[in-house]
C-alpha cells in the first residue's frame, strides 16, 4: 500500500456532509478523491467512535468484517477498510484517516443485504440497519460525489475546471490562418427574415448583424465559449479584433461544432417565414448557453 500522506485541498470540520441528523466531515484531497473521516463513518454507523487507527480498525472493522455482514463484502471493500487513507486536514493539524466517499454506500448495502437474509441479530446490528436505512435514503451512489463536492465548496472549481475542459477541446491556443467558414447564405437567411434588401457579401453589412451571429452562434454553441474567444481575441483601441472568432477554434471539436450549428441554424431560416417565427424554434431548439440578459450591439465576429 502507498503510505504517502496527503493533504486534503478542501473541506473542513465546520463544513460536514449533512445526511438528516447526521454530520460526517468529509474532504477532497490534493489526488482528487472525495473521503470521508473514517472517525465520521464510524460515527454514522451509531458506533462508539473512540480513537482512529491506521488500518480501521476497532470497531469499524470488527462490525463490517464480522459474521453477519462479511459474506455481502467484496474483496476491494475489504481492503480498503483495512488500509484507510492517510490525509492531512485543509486547515493543518494532525494527519488524519478516511475512506473513499462511495464506500459508505457499499457498507450500507451489505448492512441492508445482511439484514434482508435475517443475519442481523444483535441489537446493536438492528440499529446499525436502521442507521444505513437513513444514509441510504440521503444520498444515491452517484450522488454521493456530489454531496461531497457541496459541502466541501469543490463544486464550484469542479464546474469551472469542466468548463476549462470543454473550452480547451474547442479552442485552440493560437490562431489559425482565415478560411471562409460563414456560408454566404447565412446572412442572406438572416437578411431576407428581416426584411432587408440583400445585395451580395461584397456590401456591408449593417453593424447589427454582428450582434445577431453573436447571439445565434457564440452564445449558443458551447458553454462559457463567447466569453473565452473574446479574452483570446479582444479588440483593440480602435474596436477591432486583429482575427475572426473562428480562427481560434480546432480543427477536431471546434470547426465541425461551427459548421454543424450554422446548418442547423439555416435550416431553422428556411423553415421560417418572419424573424419572430425563426427566433421562437431557435430559442427551443439552442438555448443560449447559460445566458440570461440581452447582449449589447457588437460589430460582427464573424
Amino acid at each position: 500500500m502507498n503510505d504517502k500522506i496527503l493533504k486534503a485541498t478542501y473541506g473542513s470540520p465546520d463544513r460536514p456532509l449533512r445526511i438528516g441528523d447526521l454530520e460526517i466531515p468529509c474532504y477532497v484531497l490534493e489526488d482528487g478523491r472525495r473521503v470521508l473521516t473514517q472517525r465520521g463513518m464510524i460515527g454514522a454507523l451509531g458506533m462508539s467512535r473512540g480513537g482512529g487507527s491506521k488500518h480501521g480498525g476497532d470497531r469499524l472493522t470488527q462490525f463490517v468484517l464480522g459474521k453477519p455482514i462479511n459474506p455481502f463484502i467484496s474483496n476491494d471493500l475489504t481492503a480498503a477498510i483495512n488500509f484507510p487513507i492517510t490525509f492531512l486536514p485543509a486547515r493543518g493539524g494532525r494527519s488524519a484517516y478516511g475512506y473513499e466517499a462511495t464506500i459508505l454506500s457499499d457498507i450500507c448495502d451489505a448492512v441492508l443485504a445482511a439484514r434482508a437474509q435475517g443475519q442481523l441479530n444483535s441489537t446493536f446490528g438492528v440499529a446499525a440497519a436502521k442507521r444505513c436505512e437513513i444514509l441510504v435514503r440521503g444520498f444515491a451512489r452517484i450522488g454521493i460525489i456530489a454531496l461531497v463536492d457541496e459541502a466541501t465548496g469543490y463544486q464550484e472549481v469542479r464546474d469551472r475546471d469542466a468548463l476549462h475542459a470543454i473550452l480547451d477541446k474547442y479552442l485552440r491556443a493560437e490562431f489559425a490562418a482565415w478560411a471562409k467558414r460563414f456560408p454566404d447564405e447565412f446572412y442572406e437567411q438572416i437578411f431576407r427574415l428581416k426584411g432587408w434588401p440583400w445585395r451580395g457579401m461584397s456590401i456591408n453589412r449593417p453593424s447589427v448583424v454582428g450582434h445577431y451571429t453573436n447571439d445565434l452562434v457564440w452564445d449558443r454553441l458551447a458553454p462559457g465559449i463567447r466569453k473565452e474567444l473574446q479574452t483570446r481575441n479582444p479588440k483593440s483601441e480602435k474596436g477591432y479584433r486583429k482575427t475572426k472568432h473562428h480562427q481560434w477554434l480546432t480543427e477536431d471539436i471546434g470547426h465541425p461544432a461551427l459548421t454543424q450549428h450554422i446548418h442547423a441554424l439555416m435550416g431553422l431560416m428556411r423553415a421560417s417565414t418572419t424573424w419572430d417565427q425563426f427566433h421562437r424554434l431557435l430559442q427551443r431548439a439552442f438555448p443560449k448557453k447559460g445566458a440570461t440578459l440581452e447582449m449589447p450591439l457588437e460589430e460582427s465576429d464573424a
